[in-house]
């Protein structure tokens, strides 16, 4: 275990509140160039039909992204923040106002010299009880809160003194610890990078007193991770295409985790259909089915992992996340952002 000691505070982002400092990316009810839906549900059970209506559509919001990922719903500002990695941004999306301006610029990496990776920006989203937006920051390798100020304030961004590899996926539980992933895709050269401190890629649980624990460092690629409803389950997504699995561990009564175990494998998917996505983001339901995007966009797992259905984009969709009143599932989907509405409700609503 190790206790972060330094909170550091650096001004680091720019919010524009008004007009946009690039051109707005284009919405798909003002480009033609944008379909208005893509993609259809494949049904695998019929248990699918109570989560899933069998004319639901899969709406296409904004393109013109690089790569869209860790979407999270804003309640009070009843609108989806998702990052843009490549793009090194946070961006807002509302049905009023669709996409205005870079929320967050920059969101992940910081520094003042040029970044030689592909994914300098920041990753998972989530919001703490006060509200205040957490990152998972590629480029600056921590866990970082964005204050009210406007300011970056660093939560976590090393284990036993050495730096994490690049924080990837998150997720609250109802105590405040904030568990993680932290595989190497923010490091320019990813496994084989210089910079690369620890030799392993960890799951972690950081506690609301700074306290960083590592769970587990069994996976070779961590990724989506998510709590089942009664937090007695973690799941995480193994991003790796020689084995791409998610795993279910048992949450012990002292936060440590038990012997994990499969409860998917897509790997044969990921093989007969290559760069077509691999396990990457994941959401619960309020009943615990488990939404997991892998290839061509997001499967429907019962809470055992059975799968019941495919919700298919048809393209390499990295995460997905609840909003509105709860029912509508937004999908971050290559350089799109999309959305299906269900009939089921995300866990938290």
């Amino acid at each position: 275990m190790f206790r972060c000691l330094a909170v550091t505070t650096v001004a680091l982002a720019t919010i524009v509140a008004t007009g946009a400092l690039r051109p707005a990316r284009s919405t798909a009810a003002d480009d033609p160039k944008l379909p208005m839906t893509i993609g259809s549900v494949e049904r695998k059970d019929a248990k699918l039909d109570a989560l899933i209506p069998k004319d639901a559509k899969i709406e296409v919001l904004a393109g013109g992204f690089k790569w869209t990922e860790g979407p999270v719903w804003d309640k009070k500002n009843n609108a989806l923040l998702f990052t843009d990695i490549p793009n090194n941004r946070v961006v807002r999306w509302s049905a009023k106002d669709g996409v205005k301006e870079d929320f967050i610029k920059p969101s992940g990496y910081t520094g003042k010299d040029e970044f030689k990776g592909y994914e300098p920006g920041a990753n998972g989203l989530a919001f703490d009880k006060d509200g205040n937006l957490i990152l998972c920051q590629h480029g600056d390798r921590r866990i970082a809160r964005f204050g009210k100020d406007g300011k970056f304030e660093t939560l976590a961004d090393k284990y036993m003194g050495k730096r994490f590899n690049s924080p990837n996926d998150l997720v609250f539980a109802k105590s405040g610890d904030l568990y993680f992933t932290d595989p190497p895709y923010g490091l320019p050269e990813q496994m084989k990078d210089p910079k690369k401190e620890l030799d392993f890629q960890g799951v972690y649980r950081l506690s609301p007193k700074g306290e960083v624990t590592l769970l587990t460092k069994e996976m070779s690629r961590p990724n989506g991770i998510a709590l089942a409803p009664d937090e007695k389950t973690l799941y995480v997504a193994n991003s790796d295409p020689d084995k791409a699995i998610l795993m279910a561990f048992p949450i012990n009564a002292d936060g440590t985790l038990g012997k994990g175990k499969v409860i998917f494998d897509a790997t044969a998917d990921v093989k007969a259909n290559p760069n077509k996505g691999l396990p990457d983001g994941l959401k619960v339901d309020a009943k615990g089915n488990i939404f997991a995007t892998a290839v061509n966009g997001v499967y429907v797992c019962s809470p055992e992992g059975a799968l019941i259905g495919r919700i298919l984009t048809n393209d390499k969709t990295a995460n997905c996340a609840w909003g509105d009143d709860g029912t509508v599932l937004y999908l971050a989907t290559n350089d799109k952002l999309t959305r299906i509405k269900t009939t089921t409700k995300g866990l938290g609503w």
